[in-house]
């Protein structure tokens, strides 16, 4: 009897470090260094373990099933992104799925100049696909608790890096980034703009000018004096990067005459004062840039003909005359010169 006694003990051992080894121990069977797990919202339980079948991520799904039942994981699948390093127990994984721990999500906003550049970047990134996001920006009602509308929106996205969990909806992606457009403009900041007659939207509207203008940092503050000149002058803007916006033809080298007459709101050579939002989302340097503007008497500006992206600037349309003539001689000099490169390499 005692022998008997001494087996099932040993057989009772044996079973139960067993069951410590499968899940306590390494539960992955994928040979990457992580396996991200997307659980959908609505995802069930059945749904989720099918998926971790189906992409060989577990070593035992018995063991999982087993574990996940007793942990009541059925009932509380969390969707998100879940990243499963090798060699990560199934105790573990049960365990932050139950919990919902899931891994942050970085989105990088550098320029955009549209709606739909901007939630197809979004898109990439979350649960929700760009149409839903885009949805969500053409659609007013959606944005007013931001205080902009489709046309303004953009003025409130600052280019940063966001963290997000993986299922976060349009609307709390986007309370993220007012939250750190409103940091941003701090009362100093909004106290400057208003000494130049501008509000925080109308400010990012002229810079979104500027950055579209020139990448000279060193020019956008007096880039951004002429604007101002001319609007206190009640002169039109007449900004080139407005006319490629309303023809959405961002990579044109020359804004020729015959474009001069695109019949859009966003047109500055048409229509008075600013666009009605932003053509990109310029840069916090820029944003003070603009801010910080000299006061000065210019006019005018042109590219200078060394190409540097520096431009020349003019208080008189003469002189203003003088500068663009070498700026264009240049510039027709050099397009020759490439016609020319182009034609030898047919030969």
């Amino acid at each position: 009897m005692k022998r008997i006694l001494l087996v099932v003990a040993f057989v009772l051992v044996i079973a139960a470090a067993f069951i410590a080894w499968r899940v306590l121990g390494s539960g992955t069977a994928f040979s990457e260094d992580t396996y991200s797990l997307y659980i959908r919202t609505g995802m069930n339980y059945e749904e989720l373990l099918a998926l971790l079948k189906k992409d060989g991520v577990l070593n035992s799904p018995t063991t999982f099933d087993w574990v996940a039942s007793r942990m009541e994981l059925p009932s509380n699948v969390r969707a998100g992104k879940y990243d499963i390093k090798q060699g990560t127990s199934v105790l573990s994984i049960v365990r932050m799925l139950h919990n919902g721990k899931q891994t942050p999500v970085k989105i990088v906003i550098t320029k955009f100049r549209t709606l739909e550049g901007l939630a197809g970047a979004i898109g990439k990134k979350l649960e929700c696909d760009s149409e839903t996001i885009a949805a969500f920006l053409h659609n007013n009602d959606s944005l007013k608790q931001f205080g902009v509308d489709s046309n303004t929106f953009m003025a409130i996205v600052m280019p940063n890096t966001y963290t997000y969990f993986w299922n976060t909806t349009p609307s709390g992606v986007l309370k993220k980034m007012y939250g750190s457009y409103k940091s941003w403009w701090t009362p100093s900041r909004v106290q400057q703009a208003e000494t130049k007659g501008l509000n925080p939207v109308k400010a990012t509207i002229l810079a979104s000018i500027v950055e579209e203008e020139t990448n000279d940092q060193s020019d956008k503050g007096k880039i951004a004096s002429v604007y101002l000149n001319r609007m206190a002058k009640g002169i039109k803007l007449g900004a080139d990067p407005t006319i490629k916006y309303a023809m959405r033809e961002f990579e044109l080298k020359r804004v020729y005459d015959k474009y001069l007459k695109i019949e859009s709101p966003y047109n500055t050579y048409l229509y008075q004062g600013l666009p009605p939002g932003p053509i990109c989302t310029p840069s916090s340097a820029t944003l003070d840039a603009v801010l910080q503007a000299p006061t000065t008497d210019y006019l005018y500006f042109v590219a200078k003909p060394d190409f540097s992206g520096a431009s020349n600037f003019a208080a008189t349309y003469k002189e203003h005359l003088e500068y663009a003539k070498a700026y264009r001689e240049a510039l027709d000099k050099q397009m020759a010169i490439r016609a020319a490169a182009d034609s030898a390499k047919k030969k």
